[in-house]
């Protein structure tokens, strides 16, 4: 195996002079080298081909057992540089200080057989120095579970990291899944993600908060050197444009979060990619019965900070958080110029997409009532909200979306607003092509999501050595917008056995 590194993190800004996992405090660094620490049986569970072969891994490749080696953090292959960065962050809205790669460590930059860059990263590979007190592992279930999202989201055309693969380590990892005195051994993995840059909001927010300036002048330089290399001008005139397409990218991001029903649980600021891609999938969730207030983690429970309908609020508040963090470096109404764009970025991507969702061309402001009503009553009925939309563009008769209903009682009493929705709906596309509504509709609104009930399946049969419902979810998500036969359980709504199961309704940062 031959990759063609190009570590230019590593090599052009500065690392920590001390090469050990012991957990510490770092100054005046971005970076400290690590060693993956090794497990007793890696064996290859899954990989993506897509990413694969952007990399520049062959057939043989993946099927050497060399790579499984690898990709557990057994053995390195010439050119890899592991490291672990350094960050910090606000989490659940204060700020928590030193955080770092405290179980994530990059490989090193590839620049692949497509001609992109790609950093490869191990998350569960072992301690690094921002471990704090943990062990620096995962466990199979959380692997499985962002091995999975990482490649649908793609699919469903949502910015995102990616996973190259999913390796088992054959040995155990104490957990305590719920934080409620109940550990339990669990069988450990290592995802890889992968990604053209993991540069976080907080690792600007770390170089502010310790007043290292002239390290945090160099890390944007870098930055905009590396990741944004067309954005020109003078010193001033590129950081503002770097402010403000984080911002962009940011609002366009959240857009399709909303369209798509995703619900990322952990918004904090050291989970924000300044290339605006959904990173870290921990406790994520999908809405099916339609609750603004849904949130899958149940760290968030009570305050529901992170809940679906607060998202894009609260990506606002954390590019307020990074404007801050640059206050040294970037003109003050140049950051407050980019919070501006983010709002009225996000207000047209959020129409476009909320257009497309109902099969309208464009939304006009008359079409904003029929559209909040819709959402009143999606609340009201219990009607699934990935189900609705799909059976939205094949019919207007009331009684084709109560198969989709979770509690039946909840549909009846609203079906004279759901009949009366539809007669408006119905009179609003009247003039609309049919099918070419349709074709809009199903290109916007998925069939098939990794919804925490599939997943939950999939481990459970994973952690049995039964890898069949797991490739069976990766095939229904890799086309998750075209209705494929023999894939009617992955098109389902939640089944009642899930309602109140944990992994499927109940999830934590644990893993």
């Amino acid at each position: 195996m031959r990759l063609n590194f190009d570590n230019r993190f590593t090599r052009e800004l500065p690392g920590d002079p001390l090469d050990d996992s012991r957990s510490r405090e770092v100054r005046d660094v971005l970076w400290s080298k690590v060693t993956p620490t090794p497990v007793s049986a890696p064996r290859l569970l899954v990989h993506s081909p897509s990413v694969a072969a952007a990399v520049g891994f062959d057939v043989d490749d993946i099927a050497s057992p060399a790579f499984a080696q690898v990709f557990a953090g057994n053995a390195l292959i010439d050119g890899m540089q592991p490291h672990a960065t350094r960050y910090g962050g606000h989490q659940f809205g204060h700020w928590a200080g030193q955080l770092g790669d405290g179980r994530a460590i990059s490989l090193g930059e590839v620049v692949g057989a497509d001609g992109h860059r790609h950093e490869l990263q191990l998350k569960g590979a072992g301690r690094t120095p921002y471990s704090r007190h943990a062990d620096g592992r995962a466990v199979l279930r959380s692997s499985l579970r962002e091995f999975v999202c990482s490649e649908a989201m793609h699919a469903l055309g949502v910015p995102t990291t990616r996973a190259l693969s999913l390796v088992a380590t054959g040995d155990l990892v104490m957990r305590d899944m719920f934080y409620d005195g109940h550990p339990a051994h669990e069988p450990g993995a290592v995802v890889c993600r992968v990604a053209p840059s993991f540069l976080r909001f907080g690792h600007y927010e770390i170089l502010a908060a310790t007043d290292e300036t002239a390290l945090l002048d160099r890390l944007i330089e870098f930055t905009l050197a590396r990741d944004f290399p067309h954005v020109d001008g003078s010193r001033e005139q590129r950081r503002a444009q770097w402010f403000r397409k984080i911002c962009e990218r940011s609002a366009e991001l959240a857009a399709h979060w909303m369209r798509i029903g995703f619900v990322h649980g952990v918004l904090n600021t050291d989970n924000m990619s300044v290339l605006g891609l959904s990173i870290d999938y921990g406790p994520y969730g999908f809405v099916e019965d339609y609750d603004p207030a849904f949130t899958p983690n149940t760290t968030d429970a009570q305050g529901r900070r992170y809940a679906y309908g607060r998202q894009p609020a609260v990506v606002h508040w954390n590019l307020a958080r990074l404007g801050s963090a640059l206050l040294s470096q970037v003109d003050e109404s140049d950051l407050q110029a980019g919070l501006d764009r983010y709002a009225a970025h996000y207000q047209t991507s959020a129409r476009a997409m909320t257009a497309a969702k109902f099969g309208f061309d464009v939304l006009d402001d008359g079409d904003l009532a029929l559209v909040q009503d819709a959402y009143e009553l999606l609340a009201a009925s219990s009607i699934d909200y990935t189900l609705f939309f799909r059976t939205l563009a094949g019919t207007t008769i009331p009684d084709d979306f109560a198969a989709h209903a979770y509690e039946p009682k909840k549909f009846a009493d609203a079906q004279p607003l759901l009949t009366s929705w539809l007669d408006r709906y119905a009179h609003r596309i009247r003039e609309t092509d049919a099918a070419t509504r349709r074709a809009r509709m199903d290109a916007a609104n998925p069939l098939y999501l990794p919804r925490n009930w599939l997943c939950q399946e999939a481990i459970e049969a994973a952690e049995r050595g039964d890898l069949a419902p797991l490739h069976r979810l990766l095939d229904a998500t890799a086309e998750p917008y075209r209705e494929r036969a023999g894939f009617g359980h992955q098109a389902g709504k939640r089944p009642d056995w899930a309602r109140d199961k944990a992994g499927c309704s109940m999830l934590s940062c644990s893993s």
